[in-house]
């Protein structure tokens, strides 16, 4: 259990949560906590009203020399400059510090550059958290519904 607005993975408990997967007991050990409770892989808080508010998965965050970076926090810091269409943070592995940052925008303006993304989040994101690298693609990576498919960014090779 954490304090109230501190973040953490929800996990879940009660007569209706699985108890495991069937004849699975390695999966199983997996996501369940030692008490019974299914680990969601949801990345969250609680609100002083009782509310629990998802900010990101699990899978998807990013460790900074030991520090939690939450790829929807960049992509929202991103996403305010008025030359972005859309964009994805993903990690890619660092020498020194574990994971670093690399964020991949999709241009409304041709215009942009990756200093102004930068510049602009050093303003507004904490320096582990700002771009190490940034690149800009024609196009993301879809499902059939319009999600970007994160993980075809973060498995994707570095480009020039």
């Amino acid at each position: 259990m954490l304090p109230i607005g501190e973040t953490g993975e929800i996990c879940i408990a009660g007569p209706q949560v699985m108890k495991g997967y069937w004849n699975r007991p390695d999966e199983t050990a997996k996501v369940m906590t030692a008490d019974g409770a299914f680990r969601t892989g949801d990345i969250g808080f609680m609100t002083p009203e009782g509310y629990v508010k998802i900010v990101d998965r699990k899978k998807d965050m990013i460790l900074v020399s030991g520090f939690n970076v939450y790829p929807n926090e960049i992509e929202d810091v991103v996403a305010m400059m008025p030359g972005v269409l859309e964009c994805c943070a993903v990690a890619t592995p660092d020498e020194h510090s574990g994971e670093k940052v690399r964020v991949v925008i999709v241009r409304k303006d041709p215009a942009l550059t990756r200093e102004q993304v930068i510049a602009h989040c050093k303003q507004h994101l904490t320096g582990y958290k700002v771009p190490k690298i940034v690149e800009f693609w024609k196009e993301m990576p879809k499902t059939n519904v319009g999600k970007v498919l994160r993980r075809e960014v973060k498995n994707a090779p570095l480009q020039p």
